[in-house]
């Protein structure tokens, strides 16, 4: 029995040791094996396959593979919330959301607080466009700092949302941050950052490229072993 021989994507829950989990198919002609990978913002597991894949073999792999896979979707659960009284981090420092629905303002910071006006059904997005701008201004200001002392140009900055990378340069010098960085603790950012501007000068990931990072940022090696364990986390944030 082969793996559907669709063209899109679709989903369906399997049975993987006592947990019902999310799998999303993704038949691809391009794909030479068998891939799986964990969507943080959908809290689902990605299969890439090409379209001939053994389902059989598939399923096996997933069985296989089911502490690791569960492990992470309970990761997931511990994710930040975008509601009322939760914590969620900004630049690594816990703060409490607080709602204040007759206020006007949308939000902002008072200390270890952030405020959020308007409806509660509101919260999350209000939540999401103050970190949006919070991180277009923070990491803005981070990035125009380290090139300037590296003497790196890069063309411009995007704040995005993406689900599975933090950064991408661009050959035109482009630079793209995820939004949800600005929630990491500094080391964090300032190691993705300096990720991004060595792509101005290796746009690979050569020796000479590691090379540079490290002598952008001293945070490589504690940015690497936080970002495995709890990125994800911030990925699936909301």
């Amino acid at each position: 029995m082969t793996a559907p021989r669709t063209t899109s994507p679709h989903t369906e829950t399997v049975l993987l040791g006592d947990a019902a989990v999310p799998i999303i198919w993704r038949p691809s002609v391009r794909a030479r094996r068998l891939s799986v990978r964990i969507d943080p913002k959908q809290q689902a597991v990605i299969v890439s396959y090409p379209p001939a894949f053994p389902r059989q073999r598939a399923l096996l792999f997933l069985r296989n593979q089911s502490h690791w896979i569960t492990s992470r979707l309970t990761l997931l659960t511990r994710a930040p919330l975008f509601a009322p009284n939760s914590i969620i981090p900004i630049c690594g420092v816990p703060h409490t959301i607080v709602h204040q629905p007759n206020a006007r303002g949308g939000a902002w910071l008072e200390g270890t607080r952030l405020v959020v006006t308007g409806e509660e059904d509101f919260i999350s997005r209000r939540v999401a466009d103050f970190l949006k701008k919070h991180a277009q201004t923070i990491l803005g200001q981070e990035l125009r700092a380290l090139a300037r002392s590296a003497e790196l140009f890069p063309s411009r900055l995007d704040i995005r949302d993406t689900s599975s990378r933090w950064g991408s340069c661009s050959s035109s010098g482009r630079i793209m941050l995820s939004w949800r960085l600005i929630m990491a603790a500094y080391p964090i950012q300032h190691y993705l950052i300096a990720h991004e501007l060595a792509h101005l000068k290796h746009m690979n990931h050569s020796p000479a490229f590691w090379a540079l990072v490290d002598a952008l940022t001293p945070h490589r090696r504690q940015a690497e072993a936080w970002l495995k364990q709890h990125g994800n986390q911030l990925l699936s944030a909301r």
